[in-house]
């Protein structure tokens, strides 16, 4: 499926079927988990807050869990930067766990995407948020944790970043809470320091994000978009005529138009039919 997450497809235990609620775009090459503990002190919850507005202003898109604390802290922040965020979840997408966050799903829904490798009607346990951990970070070019004591579910997922070898952030903390345990820690092993919005864009070279998404959502990424783009029109196109044209089969042309529907360069417009967008109209020309 090309809409499947293409960083996702690296680790070694990536769920075989993923649901979605909302929309994947270009943007969401560009992510970084912010994880950390559910009862924050008001350091954590200022530095999530800042940390994870500042990078969805810079393009990033926030990936965390919808838990309580640091979770829905990174995602409000997100969303109220205008950004991109993605909460991934430990039970199916017709239940929202926390209850309370249900409003704030619905708008990460709205304005990003709702994950889950389990099906509809699976209610949380204990044991599924682990692994629903693997997914953050496999998703995310890095983790940044903010607040979590040593044992935290935040630290599992810096761990699984390591083995998914992507890059471990960490806001140190004073020596005497136990909530800035693992970050300190983390720290101490190799973690890179942050302070700032600066020490994650510059260590995993996003400063130019913003214009990297508007390039990457206008320009097909292979040649077969590219040559299916050609067939698409102004005016609308059905699917059979666009395979007649093109010379491939039908499974192909779906699975692109699929693609190219996620870019913003096509839209549907009615059953099986499609045409530029405006953008795609713009950059490649068109009939």
């Amino acid at each position: 499926d090309p809409a499947y997450p293409a960083r996702l497809k690296e680790i070694y235990d990536m769920p075989p079927v993923l649901y979605v609620r909302g929309q994947l775009t270009a943007a969401d090459e560009w992510c970084v988990a912010v994880v950390g503990t559910r009862r924050p002190t008001p350091y954590g919850r200022q530095a999530a807050e800042e940390l994870s507005y500042a990078l969805a202003q810079n393009g990033i898109c926030l990936v965390s869990g919808l838990a309580r604390g640091i979770d829905s802290i990174a995602h409000r922040a997100a969303l109220d930067a205008g950004g991109r965020t993605m909460a991934v979840l430990a039970c199916g997408l017709d239940i929202v766990y926390p209850p309370e966050h249900a409003r704030l799903a619905l708008e990460i829904a709205e304005r990003g995407a709702l994950m889950s490798d389990y099906p509809l009607g699976t209610q949380p346990r204990g044991d599924y948020f682990p692994r629903r951990n693997r997914i953050m970070s496999g998703l995310s070019l890095g983790v940044l944790v903010v607040e979590g004591d040593v044992t935290s579910g935040a630290m599992i997922t810096a761990r699984l970043a390591l083995e998914q070898d992507r890059e471990v952030f960490a806001v140190p903390g004073s020596i005497f809470s136990v909530q800035s345990r693992g970050a300190n820690s983390l720290v101490k092993e190799g973690a890179k320091l942050v302070q700032r919005v600066e020490d994650v864009l510059e260590e995993l070279n996003l400063t130019m994000v913003p214009q990297q998404v508007e390039m990457k959502e206008t320009i097909p990424a292979t040649d077969t978009e590219a040559a299916l783009l050609r067939h698409i029109t102004r005016e609308p196109v059905h699917i059979d005529e666009v395979c007649r044209n093109s010379g491939l089969p039908i499974a192909t042309v779906s699975s692109v138009l699929a693609m190219l529907e996620l870019k913003g360069l096509v839209r549907q417009m009615g059953p099986m039919s499609y045409v530029r967008a405006r953008e795609a109209q713009a950059s490649y020309g068109g009939s």
